[in-house]
């Protein structure tokens, strides 16, 4: 069998691919969206990142998941940060989640109190594409909207803790490899994988149908 972190990569390439040519990440990333369109996704991310981290102390001693919880990787208090920026300090009042958005993060909270191997398959899901193409999205919204480099507005994408984001991909990927689950286990987590992009597309049609370019 490949190595781990090679096979869920690869296994989950077309849902990947899928949601990162969302016609909303499309058009948001292509500068035909307003600002409001990026807090409002922005505001999704909360609720997902949320759900990822309630879990994570808890799951800091677990076999399987444990590896995986690191604290530079945490993100909701920057999120936070951004969404006082976007939305004004009373961001909480008008903070509403999508159906979608909801479902998501439900299923991530029932990973992470009933299968450590499902959370860590939203886990890698969500930080390593972060970490990744969420680069890209950092550059295009700080030119859009004039947001300062790495500041206020795009702090969700900063990893200030983290000096070589390609070290760092390259040790986590070797954790994955390491993993403390069986091949059948190994394929749930690969399955979940697809459905984590799955919830992500999902989110993103929502966000979509919400704000359709005008013909």
């Amino acid at each position: 069998m490949d190595a781990f972190s090679t096979a869920i990569r690869v296994a989950s390439h077309e849902q990947h691919t899928e949601a990162e040519s969302s016609s909303f990440m499309s058009d948001l990333l292509g500068g035909r969206l307003g600002v409001d369109a990026y807090a409002r996704y922005t505001e999704q991310l909360w609720f997902v990142y949320r759900a990822l981290e309630d879990a994570a102390e808890a799951l800091a001693g677990d076999p399987v998941a444990g590896p995986f919880i690191r604290p530079e990787l945490l993100r909701v208090a920057e999120i936070e940060r951004d969404l006082a920026h976007l939305r004004g300090p009373s961001w909480r009042e008008t903070l509403v989640a999508l159906p979608s958005t909801r479902a998501y993060a439900a299923r991530i909270a029932e990973c992470a109190a009933t299968w450590p191997g499902g959370y860590v398959a939203h886990h890698y899901t969500r930080y390593l594409g972060d970490l990744s193409g969420g680069q890209i999205i950092r550059d295009k919204a700080e030119r859009a909207w004039g947001f300062a480099r790495k500041g206020d507005g795009v702090r969700f994408y900063v990893f200030a803790d983290i000096s070589n984001p390609a070290a760092f991909k390259r040790e986590y990927r070797g954790l994955l490899d390491a993993i403390a689950a069986d091949d059948l286990e190994k394929q749930r987590i690969i399955d979940e994988c697809k459905r984590a992009f799955d919830y992500n597309g999902a989110v993103f049609r929502e966000l979509g149908a919400e704000f359709p370019l005008s013909a």
